[in-house]
This record gives structure tokens, C-alpha cells and sequence, in this order.
């Protein structure tokens, strides 16, 4: 075993050395034929180093789109989807004709999908990951891609609605109870059908009742009035909410207020 160690990094050592001759080479069609060879053994890195250098050369040939093309997989395969997706964006720009052209945009949009974070996270990724697969499918309408990107659009519509509530109880978490009212109702403009719905409408009662209740004397009535028209709005929309009991006697509280 102590033999074979040696010979492994010597093996190493040959191997980066022909690579680094091989990068200063000035035969084109030897690095091209290497760089196909690193990619079919999934030796992205090296791949990418010589897709890289033949770029250039080999622009406006017929081996162009090729090295475009798989250029971009490499940062693909070595998870740079950032670098990936400018890629694949540059190819679909320069290679108009390409058959290719399709899977391009898709793979531009998908890697913006893969670098989303989660919901606590900013989400500007997850604003341009949608947007560039609804123009995905607005351009090819009869993908076979279709479902899964539906799919995709869904999943980070969820990620979207999950920050917005996050965002708006912290608000209320915090006793800034206007904020909170605030953050609630864009929340549920921008998400109506969102799983969160009936806890929204009650934070935002729940909000206003406690505005009212710690307001000045010259706000309470104004604040405790809009608390019973929440009320009535929540009532209508979830008559059977598990949060009624606590809803009705806000309700009273804020009624005993205002007749007296």
C-alpha cells in the first residue's frame, strides 16, 4: 500500500502537467478534442478551462455553439449556476438558430431556480426565477416542459407567500401592530389564495383590536371601530375559524368600548 501512494501522486502530478502543456498548446483542434474527452469522463473543471480558451477561436466556426453549449453544462455540472445561467443565456443570445435554443432559455431559468433560498432569505432570486420561466412558457407554449415548469412557478409562489407571512407576524411578534396591519393585507393582495389566509385576517383583527387597546384616548374610538368592522369581515369569510372565540370576544370588548 505504501508503493501505491507515491505512484498515485505521481500519476496526479503527469496528469497536470500534460493538462497545464495543454492549455499553452496552440492546437485548437487537440484542445477541442480534449475538452469533449473531459466532458464525456465528467472532468467538468478541465473541460471548462478549455471551452474557455476556444471561445474565441473558434468563434463563427462551426464548432461554435458547441463549445458554447457545453461550456455552460460545465459550470452547470460543477453546481455555478450563476455562471451557468449567464451562459446559457449568452448561448440562446448568440446561436439564434440553434436547435438548442429552447433547452438554453430553460437552463438559463432553471439555474436561477436552483440558487433560491429559503423563504427567511432574501427572495430576489425567486422574483427573477419566475419571471424567467413564465416568459419560458409564453415563448414555448408546447414545451414538454410545460408541467414542470408550472410545477416550479407553483413551488416558489409558496416560497414567496411563506416570506410574506413570516414577514408580517414577526410585525405583530413585536408589538408593531401598524406594521403588522400593514405587511397582513399587502400579503393578502399579492397572495390571495394563500394557505395562510384565515390566520392572516385574524392577525390583522387581532392587530387592530390591540392598536386600539393601547392607543391614546382621542384614537380608541376610531381603532376600536375599524377592530369590529375586521370583525365582521373575518366572520363572513370563516364563520367556523378555530380562532372564533378569541375573534367574538374582541368583538364584545371592542363593542363595550364604544357604547360607553
Amino acid at each position: 500500500m505504501r508503493r501505491l501512494i507515491p505512484i498515485f501522486l505521481l500519476i496526479i502530478i503527469v496528469s497536470s502537467c500534460k493538462y497545464e502543456k495543454l492549455l499553452k498548446s496552440r492546437d485548437y483542434r487537440l484542445k477541442y478534442n480534449k475538452a469533449l474527452e473531459y466532458y464525456a469522463e465528467e472532468d467538468y473543471m478541465r473541460a471548462q478551462g478549455l471551452f474557455e480558451q476556444l471561445k474565441p477561436v473558434l468563434k463563427g466556426t462551426n464548432q461554435a455553439d458547441t463549445v458554447f453549449y457545453y461550456g455552460a453544462y460545465c459550470s452547470y455540472n460543477q453546481k455555478q449556476y450563476l455562471l451557468a445561467s449567464h451562459y446559457f443565456d449568452e448561448f440562446k443570445n448568440i446561436f439564434t438558430n440553434s436547435p438548442y435554443v429552447e433547452e438554453a432559455e430553460y437552463m438559463s431559468a432553471y439555474c436561477i431556480y436552483l440558487m433560491t433560498p429559503r423563504p427567511s432569505l432574501d427572495q430576489t432570486y425567486t422574483y427573477q426565477a419566475i419571471s424567467s420561466l413564465s416568459l419560458y412558457l409564453s415563448r414555448y407554449s408546447d414545451s414538454e416542459r410545460t408541467d414542470e415548469c408550472i410545477r416550479i412557478i407553483q413551488e416558489l409562489r409558496d416560497k414567496l407567500v411563506d416570506k410574506s407571512y413570516q414577514n408580517a407576524k414577526l410585525y405583530f411578534e413585536l408589538g408593531d401592530y401598524k406594521a403588522a396591519i400593514v405587511a397582513l393585507n399587502i400579503g393578502l393582495d399579492d397572495f390571495p389564495e394563500t394557505k395562510y389566509r384565515e390566520e392572516m385576517l385574524y392577525l390583522i383583527l387581532r392587530s387592530k383590536y390591540l392598536l386600539a387597546e393601547n392607543s391614546v384616548r382621542n384614537k380608541k374610538i376610531e381603532r376600536y371601530q375599524s377592530a369590529v368592522d375586521e370583525y365582521y369581515s373575518f366572520l363572513d369569510e370563516f364563520p367556523e375559524s378555530e380562532y372564533m372565540k378569541d375573534a367574538v370576544e374582541m368583538f364584545d370588548n371592542s363593542n363595550s368600548v364604544l357604547k360607553n
